[in-house]
């Protein structure tokens, strides 16, 4: 491990570099994100099942374009952003955990990316369905405002693209000793629980959308105890290979220092 004992000063600065380099590629990515941000805005908007859509404000369209194109920058900077987190806290890392650490992040990355996909092409069609067929019933005549559309849409799209990242921040906390699998186990019924709450949220009240959020939950979880044994067992693996690298080496360290007094 590094010795490297900086200031809260030196921490702050620290933080400030790397905020600094995000905020350099958000900008950039933000600016890339201008010309992709309206051939997107149409797809998804022809892809919605609406014959038209609505404005109920004057500023709107350039709301909805401004949301559009924050979106896709953080999502498309992600990498860096993940990469900035990292170099912070590598410093701290042994140099083995600093190689695997970094590792995760483009599976970090595509994580996040099936994470939206699955909530826009499988939990938004069985929603937007849901909502169809209730307003029909009721004789609602649905007047979809494209702001409030859209909003709806990174409701649903943006937590579970966090979701997703569930195995890998439970990977990176076991392997670096912080969190043991077992702990994962005794807890089941309690996440279990906590993400049936969490679908229940974020679908609407019938049990088939309901199950088709809870199952791949429950699913993930199961996924991510697997992939917290492995590393968990690598860090176990790690840390009695260092031990004995530590004790060889102090023994070493007393056998100079004997032969070095049988020399005077």
């Amino acid at each position: 491990m590094k010795e490297k004992n900086l200031t809260v000063i030196e921490h702050i600065d620290e933080i400030r570099k790397r905020l600094m380099v995000i905020v350099v590629f958000f900008v950039i990515a933000v600016i890339g994100s201008f010309f992709i941000a309206k051939p997107i805005i149409k797809f998804l908007q022809s892809e919605a099942g609406y014959e038209e859509f609505h404005a109920f404000n004057v500023v709107d369209p350039i709301a909805l374009y401004l949301k559009v194109i924050i979106f896709l920058a953080i999502v498309l900077i992600s990498p860096i952003i993940m990469y900035q987190f990292w170099s912070f806290i590598s410093p701290g890392l042994h140099e083995t955990e600093r190689k695997v650490t970094l590792s995760y992040i483009p599976f970090a990355f595509m994580l996040l990316l099936v994470g939206i996909a699955f909530s826009y092409f499988v939990l938004v069609p069985f929603v937007m369905n849901f909502m169809k067929d209730l307003s029909a019933e009721l004789g609602i005549t649905q007047t979809v405002g494209i702001n409030q559309y859209f909003t709806f849409l990174f409701q649903i799209l943006i937590p579970f693209g966090i979701v997703f990242q569930l195995p890998i921040v439970l990977l990176f906390l076991s392997r670096l000793g912080i969190l043991d699998p077992a702990k994962l186990v005794k807890i089941r019924k309690y996440a279990y629980f906590t993400l049936f709450v969490i679908a229940a949220f974020i679908t609407p009240p019938d049990i088939m959308s309901h199950l088709l959020v809870t199952v791949p939950l429950f699913i993930l979880y199961e996924i991510s105890i697997v992939i917290c044994r492995v590393g968990y067992r690598k860090f176990l693996k790690a840390e009695e290979k260092r031990k004995l690298e530590e004790i060889k080496a102090e023994q070493q360290r007393q056998i100079d220092e004997v032969m070095g007094n049988l020399e005077k």
